[in-house]
């Protein structure tokens, strides 16, 4: 049976990668499950993934790691697979009724009124935070639950990652033509394994004691 902590202990954010090494196909068919399956608010999936598993989509990636983000080009270009999770910048109609129709063949709803039930409270979310201005912000925040899944399901997976806010995201607009699709990057991952040169693998895991981060409610 899975060791949880032990995962969570010894997963690390890789420095270095072994260009040598590729990820085998049913790997990534589980960390890209992860992202799908990840779940978000209402269910909204605001979210989109461009993964780049060659020379010329990591090299498209590696465009948002120039001028002071140069030191994470070799992150990038390195590794054996590379995630940019972009966030939606808006939800509109037609997104949400894709979600809809997709719980609808998936099951989801025992009849029309459970249907419109979800179709209202998740139109109700996405009023609220247009309203309210943060609407990017909200779908920001679901990207990193995404996120989070995928770096604990590389861990679990003995997959190294390093997730990167570090980048030009002009740039990364440019190479994907996010604004136009609607789209706002969130946050790089690289994955794959680790070279013998990473220094940060040989290093002991440094958190703060359980008596700093929990008190009882």
């Amino acid at each position: 049976m899975m060791d949880l902590i032990e995962i969570l202990k010894h997963r690390y954010t890789a420095k270095a990668y072994d260009t040598g090494r590729r990820l085998p196909d049913d790997i990534v068919a589980q960390l890209m499950a992860a992202l799908r399956f990840s779940p978000s608010s209402v269910n909204a999936q605001p979210w989109h993934f461009f993964v780049a598993d060659d020379a010329a989509g990591k090299a498209r990636v590696a465009t948002g790691a120039a001028g002071p983000f140069a030191y994470n080009a070799p992150k990038i270009l390195n590794a054996s697979h590379v995630v940019l999770l972009c966030a939606r910048t808006t939800l509109p109609p037609a997104h949400l009724q894709a979600v809809l129709d997709q719980e609808q063949a998936d099951g989801r709803f025992a009849g029309e009124e459970a249907r419109e039930g979800q179709r209202k409270t998740r139109g109700g979310y996405v009023a609220l935070h247009e309203e309210a201005g943060d609407l990017a912000m909200w779908t920001q925040k679901q990207a990193y639950i995404a996120l989070g899944f995928l770096l604990l399901a590389a861990g679990a997976l003995g997959v190294d990652a390093t997730p990167m806010e570090g980048f030009d995201a002009g740039a990364l607009d440019a190479a994907f033509g996010l604004t136009e699709k609607g789209l706002a990057p969130a946050v790089i991952v690289s994955l794959g394994y680790h070279a013998e040169s990473d220094f940060n693998a040989k290093l002991p895991k440094s958190r703060l004691a359980d008596d700093v981060v929990f008190s009882r409610a």
